[in-house]
């Protein structure tokens, strides 16, 4: 009885270590490198960045331009060209 125990005690130990441990083939429809990154994946995400870095710097500049407040008329806080043109007129 004590036999019988130990032996589907080693069984059990047996069989969690070395069926985990088999090679399984992939499902069906999937390859073996199924999962992995692709270099084109690579290639969609770089050209996410630079497009992100390319809209960063442009929204930056164009928020350089704007002016202190827009309450107000335009008159009454003159931007810089408003103010060149007041310099060339005679």
């Amino acid at each position: 009885m004590l036999v019988d125990n130990v032996t589907v005690a080693v069984n059990r130990l047996a069989t969690g270590l070395l069926v985990p441990a088999q090679d399984t083939p992939p499902p069906p429809g999937q390859l073996p490198e199924w999962g992995n990154a692709a270099p084109a994946g690579l290639a969609i995400v770089l050209l996410l960045l630079l497009a992100t870095v390319f809209l960063i710097r442009n929204m930056s500049k164009r928020i350089t331009r704007l002016p202190e407040s827009f309450d107000g008329s335009a008159e009454a806080t003159p931007g810089p060209a408003a103010e060149d043109a007041r310099r060339d007129r005679p």
